[in-house]
């Protein structure tokens, strides 16, 4: 395949928006990020023998500084095939903090060959590893440009530091190669009433993106679905909701899905994005190519085709959910996006103090336990009308607590493996839990039965705000009835 075989319906010269994140890994589980990365953040050492793999790879820099007022710094590189490229590296700003206003983050602009490709929003003076979709990349020299965006950053933050930055290029006929060739570019929020042009730098801002290869109903063809992680969402489901039936506050959404042809084309009147009111739209705005161009454009993350942002967000979707999986393996595999998560809702003052586990606002997300259980209900047809709730007791405490806090609609009501937190009292820890117990919680009455199969992690947050080791594996078979609404599903006494 070569660039005449691209055929795109509607291109752009738009040299864009920009916009990503940094934090350093949580203990115990850099291995399960960089498993979960390895194709985004393979080294160039991997891509010396292109006939054994799909991708080339190109060390661009080991440490690079930018700081406000100066000028971009330009490092060149040369790649050695042809295809999709990502610029993997770490980052880190000193003085930044996503909780603190006025420094919530440094944001650096990048420019592949004077095309601009995205903005960083590091959120941290903690380093963490991020990537991001260069786009389409031919064989030979290019130069790579990195500055900080003085009109963009928070004033008070004044410099980035930027390390391990390599490009690496996936083959046109590769998987990875398919899934970046079709991933959306993000344009950031502008809405005026909430906030200044540029509002993705301290609010609401995307954090990761991944993707899906869903079946399709033509034999050869595949279905690409992309869904990104917002640190939070203004408007939609509120914050004790959220953490009631999806565990947790940030805001995940799909934004873009396409069919696509044995290939890789996109087949006609197939590309489709969550548009405003959670409406699924035929895509009619500009490509890059194949790349479609998406603005966040409501209060809670839905798209508009129309772009007029001036942040780009490039995230690499190269990372994929794994079947079964609940949405928000994605932030326990990317552990520093929980820790953006909670400083935003105390940024914003959305945390109860003292927390009180005993009412539903949000309390200290330090004192939940983060649990994801994997459930059905039969008949199917009565999902939404069936919760799922999850209770905990501790050690020496008669108390049930629950995560829907004995509200019916904030149960979880979906079928398959969900999220979902329970509020404990400040300084409960893993061993101070005696069982974990699976609540019927009927919406609306139907006579359904939930089976529950397993719990497939249960943790805390750390006092830094990232994910401690799951303390709980649990599988098996409890089927809840009217008759018999309870069952524990894991005890500390086995």
């Amino acid at each position: 395949m070569n660039d005449n075989d691209r055929s795109p319906r509607r291109t752009s010269s738009t040299s864009g928006a920009r916009s990503t994140f940094g934090t350093r890994l949580s203990r115990g589980m850099l291995a399960a990020v960089l498993g979960a990365s390895a194709l985004a953040v393979a080294s160039s050492s991997a891509a010396a023998s292109p006939e054994q793999g799909r991708q080339t790879g190109s060390h661009v820099a080991s440490d690079v500084t930018v700081k406000r007022g100066q000028h971009a710094k330009a490092l060149p590189f040369s790649v050695r095939s042809t295809g999709e490229a990502v610029l993997t590296l770490t980052s880190r700003a000193a003085g930044a903090s996503w909780q603190t206003e006025g420094s919530e983050s440094g944001v650096v602009s990048v420019h592949v060959d004077h095309r601009y490709v995205t903005d960083i929003v590091i959120p941290s003076d903690q380093e963490t590893t991020r990537s991001f979709t260069v786009g389409h990349l031919a064989a030979g020299k290019h130069t790579l440009q990195l500055e900080f965006a003085s009109d963009r950053s928070p004033s008070g933050v004044s410099s980035a530091r930027l390390g391990d930055v390599s490009v690496q290029v996936h083959g046109e006929d590769s998987e990875e190669g398919l899934v970046l060739r079709h991933s959306p570019v993000l344009y950031g929020r502008n809405i005026a009433e909430l906030g200044d042009r540029f509002q993705s730098a301290t609010t609401d801002t995307p954090l990761i993106s991944y993707h899906e290869v869903l079946p399709a109903a033509t034999p050869g063809h595949k279905v690409l679905q992309y869904t990104i992680v917002w640190s939070n969402e203004d408007g939609g489901t509120d914050s004790p909701a959220l953490m009631a039936r999806w565990g947790r506050t940030t805001d995940i959404e799909w934004a873009y899905r396409v069919e696509v042809d044995a290939d890789g084309n996109t087949v006609p009147g197939t590309d489709v994005y969550q548009a405003p009111n959670h409406q699924t739209l035929v895509f009619a705005g500009t490509l890059e190519g194949d790349r479609p161009l998406l603005e966040t454009c409501t209060s809670n993350n839905n798209m508009c085709d129309k772009v007029d942002d001036p942040m780009r967000f490039s995230l690499s979707p190269l990372e994929e959910l794994p079947a079964g999986a609940a949405r928000e393996h994605q932030m326990d595999v990317n552990p520093w996006t929980y820790q953006v998560m909670a400083q935003e809702m105390l940024r914003e003052g959305q945390i109860e103090s003292p927390s009180d586990p005993q009412t539903a606002a949000v309390g200290d997300q330090r004192t939940y336990l983060y649990i994801a259980v994997t459930h059905t209900a039969t008949p199917t047809a009565d999902t939404a009308a069936v919760g799922l709730g999850i209770g905990v007791r501790l050690k020496n405490d008669d108390t049930l607590y629950t995560s829907h806090h004995d509200v019916a609609t904030s149960s979880v009501n979906r079928d398959g493996t969900a999220a979902t937190t329970v509020e404990l009292p400040a300084g409960t820890q893993a061993s101070d839990v005696a069982e974990i117990v699976a609540l019927r919680t009927p919406i609306t009455e139907t006579g359904a039965t939930l089976t529950v199969s397993q719990v497939s992690r249960a943790f805390f947050l750390g006092e830094d705000y990232l994910p401690g080791t799951s303390f709980v594996t649990w599988n098996g078979s409890q089927t809840l009835t009217q008759q018999a609404p309870t069952a524990v599903l894991w005890s500390a006494t086995g």
